[in-house]
């Protein structure tokens, strides 16, 4: 076996990147909004999915940030519980069809767009 074959084994079974915090914030932001988008011109069900999906993001980032340990301004904590509050309570209204999911998409969309400006800052 040469030396190149065995580096390939080595290091080459190794697919996952690097991700920042952040990075990877942006990705699940990413990947749930864009179920978002799609799943609203196809079928309840997948709208369902993608919003369950959605409601879990936003928990676990409320969750985030009420811990003792998060290191963002009060004001910025505040402003993502109160936007986690209100995309629990939309999403209800756009599960009994009462609303759009647009709301949703634009406040996901909005949230990418901050974490991808702090990104290239630090």
């Amino acid at each position: 076996m040469d030396a190149l074959l065995q580096a390939r084994q080595a290091y080459g079974s190794n697919t996952q990147s690097i991700r920042t915090h952040r990075g990877a914030e942006y990705e699940a932001f990413a990947r749930v909004t864009h179920r978002l988008k799609t799943a609203a011109a196809t079928d309840v069900a997948a709208l369902a999915s993608a919003i369950h999906d959605n409601r879990r993001l936003w928990t676990l980032l409320a969750s985030d940030v009420i811990g003792d340990n998060n290191g963002l301004p009060e004001i910025l904590r505040a402003r993502i519980v109160y936007l986690a509050e209100f995309t629990r309570q939309h999403s209800s209204k756009v599960l009994m069809r009462k609303a759009s999911a647009s709301a949703l998409v634009e406040i996901n969309t909005a949230i990418m767009g901050g974490l991808r400006d702090r990104s290239t800052k630090t």
